[in-house]
């Protein structure tokens, strides 16, 4: 058994992407380190639902789509939630798939400045494109592995040049509050650290890696090392917004041109690193994870180097790019899809609850109690916090 670290380390790239450093940074700059709490929970939660795809795949060898098509015995309903599940992920991760590029761009024209902008978004797609075409798990992992890495590196000394007031973000870790006009936010930061798609990602991925029972352990470990890396990077982010003017700040690199007055170049060169980082793992994971839903939507007998496998992500790319060429300004898109991510992920994290307390499926290695309460309390803070955001919504809508 090689390895001890593996599919999480893709699954923490890919929930740290353009979209959680823009969510982060709008809950530093807007609320402080009040909306903390909500991500410690997040998490925790992403943890936990993650390390149920994790045991689902390596038990069954399956995904959880897959398990999802050979479960439902009605063909109206598993039709219906197959077709539903392949939209929301295919046609969703094309959106975030403009706004990671985008991102890995960004971080560019932070590095190296403006002058050779037209050339970034080739070399991004180029270099995207190659990752995925290699078609190796082992290569995928080490490229991951080294850019996580880079990404901590990168943030965590951003935030520790803001010099954090201790007490207080000691305080917002562990007080509950929903400032004013706080709950989008809110969700968004559930919606982009609990991701749906990464919930079918891994139960995908540790097949790759490990094809027996024994390596659960393994798999279990990995999955809170990297998860919990991957919080780390994300709160400090919010740390590192939460130490400029508010109204500086209306997008992700003015986080960046913020810091930079107070601590000099090394926070705009910290955070361009950052982000061209977040934007490569995340532009990776997101057309692979679609390539894996469809593989098992289909029940395709493909290998990452398969056409069919190499067509749906190809696809997802080369309309990212399209998008790019548009102006159409995808990082707003993600902006919005995290709430839309947080909204929908109780309806996903309930049909994995439901699979994993299969015997039929999971034997002994089915949820525990403790992991059952773990798991339902995570989908009614979702839907409590999607339900707070459709009743202002709809208050708004009435009140104009």
């Amino acid at each position: 058994m090689s390895g001890k670290i593996g599919p999480g380390m893709l699954v923490a790239a890919a929930f740290i992407g353009p979209g959680t450093i823009t969510a982060c940074t709008m809950a530093g700059t807007g609320f402080g380190y009040a909306l903390l709490w909500i991500l410690v929970l997040s998490i925790i939660g992403t943890t936990v639902l993650q390390e149920m795809a994790a045991r689902l795949g390596i038990i069954t060898q399956k995904g959880l789509s897959e398990n999802i098509r050979l479960e439902i015995r009605s063909p109206f309903w598993r039709n219906l939630v197959i077709s539903v599940v392949l939209m929301a992920v295919v046609i969703g991760n094309a959106a975030y798939e403009g706004g990671n590029l985008e991102g890995a761009i960004l971080g560019l024209e932070a590095i190296f400045g403006s002058k050779l902008l037209s050339l970034y978004p080739p070399v991004v797609g180029i270099l995207v494109f190659v990752l995925l075409y290699l078609g190796s798990y082992k290569v995928l992992e080490k490229a991951f592995l080294f850019l996580v890495v880079l990404m901590s590196l990168s943030f965590c000394i951003t935030a520790i040049l803001t010099r954090p007031n201790m007490m207080a973000l000691l305080k917002g870790m562990i007080g509950p509050t929903l400032p004013d006009n706080s709950i989008l936010t809110a969700i968004a930061l559930v919606g982009t650290t609990i991701v749906p798609y990464n919930l079918f990602l891994h139960a995908a991925l540790v097949k790759e890696k490990w094809k027996t029972k024994n390596a659960l352990r393994f798999a279990q470990r990995d999955t809170v090392v990297s998860l919990g890396l991957g919080g780390i990077i994300s709160i400090t982010i919010v740390i590192s917004a939460a130490a400029i003017p508010r109204q500086t700040i209306t997008g992700v690199m003015d986080l960046a041109k913020g810091l930079e007055p107070l601590y000099g170049n090394m926070a705009t060169l910290c955070m361009g690193v950052g982000l061209f980082a977040a934007g490569i793992t995340s532009a990776t994971t997101a057309p692979l994870a679609a390539a894996y839903v469809a593989k098992s939507c289909f029940g395709w007998k493909a290998g990452l180097r398969d056409y069919k496998f190499r067509s749906v992500w190809i696809g997802i790319l080369v309309l990212a790019l399209a998008l790019i060429s548009l102006d159409l300004k995808p990082m707003e898109v993600i902006k919005y899809a995290q709430v839309a991510n947080g909204i929908l992920l109780p309806f996903i994290a309930l049909f994995l609850l439901w699979i994993v307390n299969k015997r039929s499926i999971m034997g002994n290695g089915r949820n525990n109690t403790l992991q059952n309460i773990l798991g339902i309390l995570i989908v009614l803070l979702v839907i409590f916090l999607g339900g707070r955001t459709i009743f202002e919504i709809l208050s708004a809508l009435n009140g104009t």
